[in-house]
């Protein structure tokens, strides 16, 4: 069997997965590259690879998908690396500067404006020139990932997105999910869980190998906050932000 090509995240909620996949028989069976999560999905929709743990709104791109692991990268309420950062009521901002790296981020973030904070003065802003720095006292902005780390006492409104959709609609969040653009080998997936589920049993002994760090807690994050398991809730919640998404 050819190496399968794996695109995951670059970020640290994904290192439980990488370190699984690197602590196990993996290796010699797969191409694995760490990219951001715009450039990951891209992999996936250009067939560069095979399977990407990918933005779940990206998989409105696919014409074929699939998802081939009981695990993601999701949060049952705040999940501490995904927010709004504003200095304004976000009802009361008339910009959104949009995450370069993101998609479902971007996305969920538009729903939430839309259904949930009505906010519907706000104009959004791709690629601003001023991305996360602007003076503009009525400018929030999106952000996700290592990126966000030590931020949320720099603003006095922050909203994590999270903690947002789950006011919302009851629900746990999706943000990537492990996707595969073709048919993957059955003996492949079942392996590639075992070596994800790896990973997530010894967070302890990752957390043992990442620089401290003092303006966040990388043990609260990986242990609790972030929600590896893609159960039945989450692939509702999925499919429900799927359809908000298909209605902007």
């Amino acid at each position: 069997m050819n190496k399968i090509r794996i695109s995951a995240v670059s970020y640290t909620n994904t290192k439980p997965f990488i370190y699984g996949l690197q602590h196990s028989g993996m290796p010699g069976k797969i191409e694995l590259s760490l990219d951001n999560p715009t450039d990951c999905a891209q992999k996936l929709i250009d067939d560069v690879v095979d399977i990407g743990l990918i933005p779940v709104a990206a998989t409105l791109s696919l014409p074929k998908w699939d998802i081939v692991s009981d695990y993601c990268i999701g949060s049952v309420g705040a999940v501490n690396s995904v927010f709004v950062f504003s200095n304004c009521d976000i009802r009361e901002a008339t910009v959104l500067q949009l995450d370069p790296q993101s998609r479902t981020s971007n996305s969920l973030a538009k729903v939430l404006v839309k259904y949930f904070w009505k906010a519907d003065q706000l104009q959004f802003v791709d690629n601003a020139s001023d991305y996360a720095e602007s003076a503009d006292p009525n400018t929030a902005y999106v952000q996700i990932g290592d990126r966000t780390f030590g931020k949320k006492d720099k603003y006095s409104f922050v909203y994590d997105l999270g903690a947002e959709w789950q006011k919302f609609t009851g629900l746990p969040f999706v943000f990537a999910a492990w996707i595969a653009n073709k048919a993957i080998p059955v003996n492949f997936m079942a392996e590639f869980n075992q070596a994800l589920k790896y990973g997530l049993d010894h967070r302890r002994e990752l957390l043992k190998e990442l620089a401290p760090r003092t303006d966040f807690d990388l043990d609260d994050y990986l242990m609790h906050k972030l929600d590896f398991e893609l159960n039945d809730e989450k692939k509702e919640a999925l499919c429900l932000f799927l359809e908000y998404l298909k209605s902007l």
